[in-house]
């Protein structure tokens, strides 16, 4: 049976190298506009489903990992900022504020067709940031693509006061403890 992550991010594709298993990635095709009124949690949950639905359609023997992570402070939602003004204006907003991100996690069967789905919440609190830190921030790290606008993988990590969660991964954008537990419970043998 593949394994097929339905992303084309590299921070998920370099987590899920460390099961050193071997897979393949897919670019689901999913409009990932909030529908009106849902919650930040039901959006990352139902974006993670259908993600892997949508490279399930086009495989019959494979196992399909779906995420979507979405920023949030109450209903206020960060997606991906795509330019500089954006992120840094998010990372103004988010400026001694605590976030909560939300994680979510979909692993599709294509043999059974069955879906099992998770959502890792990492709790983030930012520094007081001002302007020029922010600005250098966004001009070195370009967090463009990323929910919030943070990289704590990299020079983001400077930003935060701090952060709890249950899976350390979960915030870079797919949470691996979750993962390897979805996996196993479909058969496949880690490590």
């Amino acid at each position: 049976m593949k394994l097929i992550l339905a992303s084309t991010s590299a921070y998920r594709r370099m987590l899920l190298e460390r099961f050193q298993t071997p897979f393949e990635t897919a670019s689901p095709k999913v409009d990932e506009t909030p529908l009106p009124g849902e919650a930040p949690p039901a959006t990352a949950n139902r974006l993670a489903i259908e993600k892997a639905r949508a490279v399930a359609l086009d495989h019959t023997d494979a196992l399909v990992i779906g995420s979507d992570q979405v920023a949030h402070i109450g209903d206020e939602v960060f997606g991906k900022p795509g330019t500089v003004d954006r992120a840094i204006a998010q990372l103004r907003r988010m400026s001694g504020q605590a976030v909560t991100f939300h994680t979510a996690l979909a692993v599709v069967n294509t043999r059974t067709g069955h879906v099992r789905s998770e959502s890792v919440p990492t709790f983030v609190r930012f520094r007081e940031l001002d302007d020029n830190e922010i600005r250098r921030y966004v001009d070195k790290e370009r967090p463009l693509d990323c929910a919030g606008s943070a990289k704590s993988e990299g020079l983001g990590i400077t930003l935060l006061e701090s952060l709890s969660g249950d899976d350390p991964t979960a915030l870079i954008g797919l949470p691996l403890i979750a993962l390897s537990r979805l996996l196993r419970a479909e058969g496949m043998q880690l490590p």
